[in-house]
């Protein structure tokens, strides 16, 4: 029987998923349910030693004979500090050590309470990896959080080289509770690193012999200084051929508006949409839509392509991380589409690629279908309409051009009308900073640079046009209904008597007088005749001072707009 704490179980199930079998253990009563599990799954070779000091460079030396990594377990408060000097051997001679120090839970550290201090990082710079677990599983987050950071962990040992990890397991009594019949079922995600190009082939492979496969680019730049751009198109082009690809405009990877956030809407709770692989490269997406969808596709193989092979499992069912980079899934794909005539493949593979190509015509339809709807609808003077009339007039400029789009409504818009990349600080998604990127972009650009922002991003970072660097070329549209209108758009939250003053940073503010006082030429609008004639003028005019067009809308107005417009997207696919 093993220890009644899912914690623990889950630890020692991932253990054992990942091939460890070698532990030292020290004595404790903290982390004897860890020692009773490790001694418990009969899969574990345990080696007991009482000093934890030589504990640590007994595990280093079954390590170094080996060539595996083994676990050394001590119990809470000052037991962990004595692996000190074997964890810096350890790590200076990349040796794969997981150290595993049971723990109180938080409430209890620094409370006088017996053999507690701050555990969590206690060897800083000297292991490539530190996580504390939940104390308790008790939600699906909490099982999928224990579960991703043990993975993380174990990963770590040998990549990027080998070297020791930390895993602190916080335990509450009682102790000594077993009544679990058997260890848990638990997803191990697996690392492959060898030739990226390599990799990046069998990346390829698997999306042609997977019979619903999706492909999944999040924000990035192809790196057309290594892959050229011809070929980066070439890469694109096949891989859209074989599978489903979805992007946003924060990729410049297609010249497609993919419309993916209305096409996810109008599926709802459709699963004959759901893939069996899911291949995902690049950063991160806007479309929160997406997201969830990935995450409830359960059954579906995940292939994340991550070039420092750091999990980011965005779609908490990751089954592996692919230590190559976008560019050389792109290469390997562009070489297959080099090698023409792809109808050598053997005759088992004809019913997978029936298949696929009845999946992809399906989500190809509802690509089609939501673009063709998203075309029609022509929504009234609002947010949504100026960014729909600058993207059209963007389509008929000769001007090299450059786009920058601040987070939050703005960016959301660009994905549903832009038809070129666009950039934005989607990192972290923080709405600090939009405008003074862009100004340094265009500092350091000969193109006509644009940002579209909002007004709580723009007037948080009006010092942005309190700088010296200051170009022509610089262009700002500033889209101000006097809040941040999209948090009326969140469920629930209007119920709140605190939406509009507290959350909502509702205010009364113009960008005239900051233009003034930095010589930026100001342009009013406050209809859509008025926002035509800006746009136009903004566009077109040849001066040496950067220009801002500032357009006045109904809050009500905008997020009705984005309500019509999505209303309009599920009745079609009714």
């Amino acid at each position: 029987m093993f220890v009644h704490s899912e914690t623990v179980n889950i630890f020692t199930a991932l253990l054992l998923k990942h091939g460890i079998r070698q532990a030292v253990v020290c004595p404790g009563s903290r982390n004897a349910p860890i020692v009773h599990n490790l001694h418990e799954c009969g899969e574990m070779e345990c080696w007991p030693v009482t000093d934890e000091r030589s504990a640590g460079f007994f595990a280093l030396g079954l390590a170094l004979a080996s060539r595996q990594p083994v676990v050394v377990c001590v119990t809470s408060g000052s037991a962990v500090l004595n692996l000190a000097p074997a964890v810096a051997e350890a790590y200076y001679q990349h040796v794969p050590l997981v150290v595993v120090s049971a723990d109180r839970p938080q409430a209890w550290i620094g409370q006088l309470d017996g053999q507690t201090m701050p555990q969590q990082g206690v060897f800083g710079s000297l292991v490539g990896k530190s996580v504390s677990l939940p104390l308790h599983v008790d939600d699906k987050t909490e099982r999928w959080l224990c579960n991703r950071l043990i993975n993380e962990a174990i990963l770590a040992l040998t990549y990027p080289v080998g070297q020791p990890v930390h895993i602190n397991v916080p335990i509450e009594e009682p102790l000594f509770h077993f009544d679990v019949e058997q260890l848990p079922e638990e997803r191990a995600i697996s690392l492959r690193r060898a030739d990226a190009v390599a990799l990046g082939h069998e990346v390829v492979r698997m999306i042609e012999e997977a019979q619903r496969p999706m492909v999944v680019v999040g924000q990035h730049r192809c790196d057309t200084q290594r892959l050229g751009g011809t070929v980066c198109k070439k890469g694109v082009a096949y891989l859209q051929q074989q599978g489903v690809w979805l992007s946003e405009r924060l990729t410049d990877l297609s010249d497609h508006t993919w419309h993916l956030d209305e096409a996810v809407a109008a599926i709802g709770d459709d699963d004959t949409y759901f893939p069996d692989l899911i291949v995902y490269m690049g950063d991160t997406v806007v479309s929160k839509r997406l997201k969830h969808f990935l995450r409830r596709a359960k059954g579906a193989q995940v292939i994340m392509v991550a070039p420092d092979g750091e999990v980011r499992d965005v779609t908490a069912h990751t089954t592996q991380v692919v230590v190559a980079s976008v560019e050389d899934v792109l290469q390997a794909a562009a070489e297959r589409a080099d090698e023409g005539d792809t109808s050598s493949k053997p005759i088992s593979s004809l019913s997978s690629t029936a298949s696929r190509e009845e999946f992809r015509g399906k989500w190809l339809g509802l690509l089609e279908n939501v673009a063709q709807t998203a075309e029609t609808y022509q929504p009234p003077f609002s947010q949504m309409a100026v960014v729909r009339y600058l993207e059209e007039q963007l389509e008929d400029i000769e001007t090299p051009f450059q786009v920058h789009y601040a987070n939050s409504t703005a960016i959301r818009l660009a994905n549903i009308y832009a038809g070129h990349s666009v950039w934005c600080n989607r990192g972290v998604n923080g709405i600090d900073g939009s405008v003074s990127t862009t100004v340094g972009f265009a500092a350091a650009s000969t193109d006509m640079v644009l940002c579209v922002t909002g007004d709580l991003s723009f007037f948080y970072d009006q010092n942005a046009l309190w700088n010296q660097n200051l170009k022509g070329n610089l262009r700002i549209v500033l889209l101000n209904n006097g809040q941040g209108a999209i948090f009326n758009t969140l469920p629930g939250l209007n119920g709140s008597q605190a939406l509009q003053q507290y959350v909502g940073g509702a205010h009364h503010a113009t960008a005239r007088g900051i233009c003034e006082q930095n010589d930026v030429g100001y342009l009013k609008a406050s209809d859509m005749e008025e926002a035509r004639m800006g746009i136009v003028r903004l566009l077109t005019e040849t001066t040496r001072r950067p220009m801002l067009l500032e357009v006045f809308t109904d809050a009500s107005a905008d997020n009705t707009a984005l309500k019509g417009y999505y209303d309009m997207i599920l009745k079609s696919q009714l």
